[in-house]
């Protein structure tokens, strides 16, 4: 029988929350749900405290297990209706109870961590209570984890609004209360947001409302059921890029008098940690194959999105085979540039217009495996860190492609 709510020890009040969304997640959940507990119990345990599981009605058990979990916090459990789905869905249940309960701080955890520990809740929350009203998680990551944050969200955002947020749809974070009333109150929510668009959603509105934002610094990696980078993305990425451009569109204003970035304060103990994030594995046979698939399945609306130039070297790059393969920057910057201006003039459906971007990403992403193959996880991060320089650089002919429409 659905419940949209279940709340065993009636909280009414609560000045700190730990949050925990989840889509059937029966077989991950109680572990973050422990450390949670443990992490409140350890450095909150002064405060009127909850832990919230924002559910998208899992027929798994999920709520079962997170209700009959033993902690010393009180839960709460919350649910979307039936048939209603999207980790954003959730986030917009749980803005709004953490109105009702007047909350100060937040912090939310991914329902599968298997890294998680007391400390997280610890570095997310503190600064919270310090001044800051939004705060990105910074971790060690393998190199090939998270290659859509590496080649795509941090980048355009780093360059478009002027901060470096390292993992700007990192999925671990801590937010206001007061940002949450700003969250739902908020006009640019979509369908994408209501998915998987919501990281980046968050993030950006922080940016642009001028919110006090860190960056916390987790202690050890983050190891999650990570994917390669090669495998189906084609609704995630859809829902983070197109919540990238829809809000480009909105945020454009602020976003064309912003020049270079600024380093964003990291809460914690430093990058000191040395520990190895496990292994992700990637295919580079699948990345080429699906790269050069796009020549045929997306030709036509590549012609109308990329410049003649773009255009050109791309073709030259889709004769390469692997051993040659090497896709620069200065390129992917300008097709995300083309398809920036695309995605906002509609010139074809915008559905389809992000999945024509999908083989391209295979293309940037093969790149990098290969460029970064025998490089440490730090070197990696210098590559990635130039490679954003390059998007800076970039600025004001994004600006001025926006503006000119004479050269689409």
């Amino acid at each position: 029988m659905f419940e949209k709510e279940v709340n065993p020890d009636n909280v009414k009040e609560a000045e700190f929350v730990v949050a925990i969304p989840s889509y059937n997640e029966a077989d991950s959940i109680a572990y973050p749900v422990q450390q949670a507990d443990k992490g409140i119990s350890a450095f909150f345990g002064n405060m009127k405290s909850v832990i919230i599981n924002c559910d998208n009605n899992s027929q798994d058990g999920t709520k079962e297990i997170f209700l009959g979990i033993k902690t010393d916090t009180p839960k709460i459990y919350i649910s979307t209706e039936p048939g209603i789905t999207g980790k954003g869905n959730n986030f917009r249940n749980l803005f709004q109870k953490i109105v009702d309960l007047k909350a100060t701080g937040v912090v939310v955890v991914d329902a599968d961590l298997k890294s998680i520990t007391p400390l997280w809740i610890k570095n997310l929350g503190d600064p919270l209570f310090q001044d800051f009203s939004y705060v990105a998680p910074l971790y060690i990551r393998h190199k090939y984890d998270g290659t859509i944050t590496n080649s795509i969200a941090y980048p355009l955002t780093r360059s478009l609004y002027g901060r470096r947020v390292r993992q700007p749809i990192g999925g671990d974070f801590g937010f206001s209360g007061q940002l949450a009333q700003t969250y739902l109150q908020n006009n640019t929510w979509t369908d994408a947001v209501s998915n998987f668009g919501i990281d980046i959603w968050m993030t950006t509105i922080a940016i642009n409302e001028n919110s006090p934002i860190c960056q916390a610094f987790m202690g050890r990696p983050k190891i999650h059921r990570a994917k390669d980078p090669g495998s189906d993305l084609g609704p995630m990425f859809r829902q983070v890029l197109g919540t990238i451009f829809d809000l480009m569109i909105k945020f454009y204003p602020f976003w064309s008098n912003v020049k270079w970035s600024k380093p964003t304060s990291i809460f914690g103990f430093g990058l000191g940690e040395t520990e190895t994030p496990p292994p992700v594995s990637v295919n580079k046979d699948v990345l080429l194959k699906r790269f050069q698939e796009g020549f045929t399945l997306y030709n036509q609306i590549w012609e109308k999105v990329l410049l003649k130039a773009a255009k050109t070297k791309l073709q030259e790059i889709g004769k390469m085979d692997e051993e040659q393969f090497d896709f620069p920057t200065n390129l992917w910057v300008n097709v995300l540039i083309d398809f920036a201006v695309a995605y906002r003039d509609k010139i074809c459906t915008r559905e389809e217009l992000l999945d024509s971007l999908i083989p391209i990403y295979m293309g940037k992403t093969l790149s990098f495996v290969k460029k970064t193959a025998r490089m440490s996880i730090r070197e990696s991060e210098a590559f990635i860190e130039e490679e954003c320089t390059q998007f800076e650089a970039a600025k004001n002919l994004f600006v001025q492609r926006w503006n000119d429409k004479e050269t689409a």
